[in-house]
């Protein structure tokens, strides 16, 4: 029995920042305080506050270390291990007030959130199956395997109004009953985990955290549509949730939740990884299923749908990483509890990665029906630096930037479709003022260019030329008939590309020509980039009252650009100046201002 127990965020963010080196730290200074019997160290999943990594949480006072060196081990045990004082200036802010050191959950990030798919990540080891089954894990297995038919099952799933949370937002029970109808052989049962858009961390980071949610998901949707072998593809990328993944499957095949006569039911159900190489279009579904099956990936027309006909031409469920950690909770809390979330067609929680232009970075789980304003304002703790909230980018490539005027909107599948973008698959990247509208468009298209598998001449050609007019337009060249001309294009791919990530590719465009157009008008008919971001259309300029002639902007300027001697004013040579900005950053008068 552990006196405390000492959790260490071993997701990606936190491992990157050093979060091993601070266990190899801990458990040394512990070692050497006679401490290691009486102190448990444990590595978890994401805590959600990325931003403040490496994370540690001591329980059972709950006190929360952030932002923790090596150096800082020391301190913390010899001060709160063994003299019982918690080292207040390690914790994270929010948790202090007054003196008085408060719970993790009191604070902003945390208040509003609801965690489901997220409710063990950070909090238990992923690598051990005791510590799954000890938050019920597997009972909702046990439960339908013993308690339910197929048809229970799916018509709990229904009765949630689960929607996929990978983008399309397809209701989850009815794609079930669908193959679940399917008369064949052989059924496969999928998961998608090849998170591929921009920003994007909510699967990769519950397959660090909580990798049984879905192996347990995964064998549900077995037994409901008559399958017995399933395949998660997960990104190369992601090596730690790959480590994890096979570490979980492993324990669920010798603890008997995987396997021949699964609870001596008769039910058999197997489960294998397929890593996928990185490519943006296997998140599109008979992309990924054509990749499994060894080929490049490629999508195919629908119909017939997977359904019918997926993976290896048998009828296939396909359902992402988020959509899978919800499936446990709702066998185990009903569907009337699920469904009492969210909104009238949004049912329960939704996870959002949230970065940008944010002072809490990280992953957050809100009730559907959250407004953009708590995300952004309370959750996210607002915008850095006292910049004003320009837009948010939700659904990556896909999706649509959400501008100011739309900040109260409640977010769901339906009201972001309304707006011009869609919820995706869950990353949310909010600007500021400072961001070009024009210049996120060109980056989203550039993205998606690169990425397009080049099947249909819509999305492998019109893209191209999407970005080609965004380019320039960027530089100065642009027209006012390249609007007319974006605009017949987007719709054009829109109407005729082959699979989804091609007809959404053109949403970043219509969104921001439609939010943001003086912004497009002022690069095409000013040639200026009113954000200062587009590096064609600046020009840095010496303001003589200020200067001081102290030389420090021609000395530091690599182009030669900038002339003048001591003690009088500069002046840039705007046909020499490559508007690097450097003279900028080096005057200490404010002196040097882009127009």
């Amino acid at each position: 029995m552990y006196r405390s127990h000492i959790l260490v965020c071993g997701g990606t963010g936190c491992t990157s920042s050093g979060s091993q080196r601070i266990i190899d730290e801990l458990e040394k200074e512990l070692k050497a305080q006679n401490l290691s019997e009486e102190v448990k160290v444990i590595k978890t999943g994401c805590f959600g506050l990325c931003a403040l990594g490496p994370i540690m949480i001591v329980y059972p006072e709950g006190s929360f270390y952030s932002r923790v060196t090596p150096e800082d081990m020391h301190e913390i045990v010899s001060e709160h291990l063994v003299k019982g004082r918690i080292v207040k200036r390690l914790l994270y802010s929010e948790t202090v007030e007054n003196d008085t050191v408060k719970s993790l959950n009191e604070t902003t990030f945390y208040k509003k959130q609801h965690r489901i798919a997220l409710r063990n990540c950070g909090v238990i080891n992923p690598e051990d199956i005791n510590e799954y089954i000890a938050y019920d894990g597997y009972q909702a297995l046990g439960k339908v395997l013993t308690e339910m038919t197929p048809d229970d099952v799916i018509k709990i799933i229904k009765d949630s109004g689960l929607r996929g949370r990978g983008g399309g937002g397809f209701p989850t029970g009815l794609k079930w009953s669908f193959a679940k109808a399917s008369v064949s052989d052989k059924k496969y049962v999928c998961c998608n985990a090849d998170e591929g858009d921009p920003g994007a961390f909510m699967d990769r980071s519950v397959l660090e955290g909580d990798p049984h949610a879905v192996i347990e998901a995964m064998a549900i949707a077995g037994y409901a549509i008559g399958a017995d072998q399933g395949y998660i593809y997960v990104r190369a990328e992601y090596p730690i949730a790959v480590k994890r993944l096979e570490i979980a499957i492993k324990q669920a095949r010798e603890e008997g939740f995987l396997g021949e006569n699964i609870f001596g039911t008769g039910f058999n159900f197997n489960l294998e990884l397929r890593l996928g190489a990185g490519a943006f279009v296997c998140g599109e579904e008979t992309a990924l299923m054509t990749s499994i099956e060894g080929n490049r990936g490629e999508p195919r027309p629908r119909p017939p749908f997977p359904a019918v006909k997926g993976l290896f031409g048998k009828p296939t469920v396909l359902n992402n990483v988020e959509t899978y950690a919800n499936v446990a909770q709702i066998i185990l809390h009903g569907a009337e509890w699920f469904s009492a979330m969210g909104t009238e067609k949004s049912k329960g929680t939704k996870v959002f990665a949230l970065g940008g232009k944010i002072h809490n970075t990280g992953l957050v789980e809100v009730p559907m029906g959250t407004t953009l304003r708590e995300i952004v304002e309370e959750i996210g703790g607002g915008i850095p630096n006292g910049k004003k909230f320009k837009a948010a980018q939700t659904g990556g490539p896909s999706g649509g930037c959400i501008p100011a005027e739309h900040l109260d909107i409640p977010i769901d599948y339906d009201n972001l479709i309304a707006i011009g973008s869609m919820m995706g698959s869950g990353g949310l990247i909010v600007m500021d003022e400072d961001t070009c509208m024009v210049d996120i468009a060109k980056f989203f298209l550039e993205f998606t260019v690169e990425e397009s598998c080049g099947k249909c001449t819509p999305c492998r050609v019109g893209t191209k030329r999407l970005y080609e007019i965004l380019d320039r337009i960027t530089k100065g060249k642009g027209k006012l008939s390249d609007l007319d001309e974006l605009d017949d294009l987007c719709h054009y791919i829109k109407d005729n590309a082959l699979c989804g990530l091609g007809q959404t590719a053109p949403n970043p465009v219509l969104s921001t020509m439609h939010f943001f157009r003086d912004e497009y008008l002022a690069h095409i008919v000013d040639k200026k980039c009113p954000s200062g971001v587009c590096k064609a259309l600046l020009s840095y300029v010496v303001d003589a009252d200020k200067c001081k002639g102290c030389t420090l902007c021609a000395k530091n300027c690599p182009a030669g650009a900038i002339t003048g001697s001591v003690k009088a004013a500069h002046v840039i040579d705007q046909t020499k100046c490559i508007k690097c900005g450097v003279c900028m950053e080096k005057c200490r008068f404010g002196a040097i201002s882009k127009k």
